[in-house]
């Protein structure tokens, strides 16, 4: 019976397939919120295949994209202003909606990873 049981639940489960059309968030306007430690940050970007922009607490950020795949990429600032700013983020994105996405991402080489949302504009 206990086989039944655990045979049922493995086979509902393992049909439900996360939705991930990742190729539709490579360009654009985004809206983004990550919360760390129970403070919420929000920031705006555009992105193109190369390049982000991004404003955060009124300060503009400029990244260069290194794209893996269609669902991750590496990011690295280009005009780094001190040492945290000189290491590169790595993005996931791990489900996908019409209109957003949520992605986890993490220093490159560290495990310690966030999670956060981000929610298209245009």
């Amino acid at each position: 019976m206990k086989f039944l049981n655990i045979l049922l639940l493995l086979t509902l489960f393992g049909c439900y397939k996360t939705t991930r059309n990742c190729k539709d968030f490579k360009t654009g306007e985004f809206y983004s919120e990550v919360t760390i430690d129970g403070v919420t940050y929000k920031s705006k970007f555009k992105r193109s295949e190369t390049l982000q922009i991004e404003t955060y607490n009124n300060t503009l950020d400029s990244s260069k994209l290194r794209w893996i795949n269609d669902c991750e990429v590496v990011f690295k600032t280009i005009n780094p202003k001190n040492m945290a700013e000189q290491k590169d983020i790595h993005l996931k994105i791990l489900t996908t909606t019409d209109s957003s996405y949520t992605f986890e991402y993490a220093y490159v080489g560290e495990n310690k990873k966030q999670k956060g949302i981000a929610y298209r504009i245009k």
